[in-house]
């Protein structure tokens, strides 16, 4: 078996069948498979699924449901010398996988490559910031780069030296935590100039995305990773890179200076002035970095759910990553619908 596509769903109905069929015509090349890992759908994603040659596994227990538990449910049923992650909102290109293969078997150092990010979904606050970022940022360039996020083609022999593919704890930022802990193996990750995936995301209105972030623990994802780190080698990747921490620190201790003792003893003028500084001059700083207020105002609230979030993910209870996610084996494609694919 030369390659898996895993993919993981919660709720996807309205994209998966576009996501499975590209990631089924994607592999035939390979006589490759593709792995279903649902957490749980409350949908028609799993009946839908039903009607592709391809394995379906759901969390046993709904309870466990975490980004990083789909991604790590869907690895645990992988068999492919190389492994390709990529979510139930996702199509995959069919020229990608060829490549990223050839880009990996030319260069062992490498454990995981990826490619271009297109996102269709640009309308709600979030995606349009990313959008933005994704052009200045050079992780999503050609090149070495120290993180895949959206997805990439990793080498299972990486993958099994670290121990595991995602931490099953984390709510976010699993491909972060991938990425640091291949690093601090000696590690190399990539992107190459080839289309990789169209992303289509949520169409949700961005304040109402970051409430359910934060309903579901998704906003805590800094905070897991970071208590995740602590103590292993990794943990100075962590601290250096993952700039969501650093934010969160920095609005943590803006707080504490809007609400200490001395800020308060201040004369009346004083404590106004201070007051207006301290809660104009971050939005006022964040519109000038994304060119427009309204994105300004959204980082702002973002950017301060994103501290609490720190503090409640590092607290947060945690099981060993290495223990295996209980699964219930939904659906194994028979030999002649693996032919008849083909």
């Amino acid at each position: 078996m030369i390659v898996t596509i895993g993919m993981k769903a919660f709720n996807e109905e309205k994209h998966i069948a576009s996501a499975l069929s590209s990631a089924v015509k994607a592999v035939q090349p390979f006589g490759g498979e593709v792995v279903l890992a649902d957490s749980g759908s409350t949908d028609r994603t799993v009946d839908i699924a039903k009607d592709f040659p391809v394995r379906i596994v759901q969390l046993a227990n709904p309870s466990e449901r975490s980004c990083g538990a789909g991604a790590q449910l869907a690895f645990q049923h992988a068999r492919g010398t190389y492994f390709y992650l990529m979510d139930g909102d996702m199509v995959i290109e069919p020229d990608f996988l060829p490549a990223a293969i050839a880009f990996l078997d030319a260069h062992p150092e490498i454990a995981g490559v990826g490619g271009e990010v297109r996102d269709v979904n640009v309308s709600n606050q979030e995606f349009a910031i990313r959008a933005n970022e994704m052009r200045k940022d050079e992780a999503w360039r050609p090149g070495i780069v120290d993180r895949l996020d959206c997805g990439g083609l990793y080498r299972m022999s990486a993958l099994q030296e670290i121990g595991y593919f995602a931490d099953r704890n984390l709510h976010a930022f699993e491909e972060f935590d991938l990425a640091a802990r291949l690093q601090s193996r000696g590690w190399r990750l990539a992107r190459i100039d080839r289309l990789a995936v169209h992303h289509y995301g949520h169409r949700t209105d961005g304040y109402k995305l970051l409430w359910r972030r934060i309903r579901t623990g998704y906003s805590g994802g800094a905070g897991e990773v970071l208590r995740g780190a602590v103590g292993h080698g990794h943990l100075p990747i962590v601290l250096r890179r993952l700039g969501h921490v650093r934010n969160g620190l920095a609005v943590i201790a803006w707080w504490g200076l809007l609400l200490s003792s001395p800020f308060w003893m201040l004369p009346a003028v004083a404590k106004a002035g201070l007051l207006l500084a301290l809660l104009i001059g971050p939005v006022a700083a964040l519109a000038l970095r994304r060119s427009s207020l309204n994105l300004g105002v959204y980082s702002f609230v973002s950017w301060n759910a994103l501290a609490l979030g720190l503090v409640t993910g590092f607290l947060r209870k945690r099981v060993s990553p290495e223990q295996p996610l209980a699964a219930l084996i939904l659906r194994e494609p028979s030999p002649r619908q693996i032919r008849l694919s083909a």
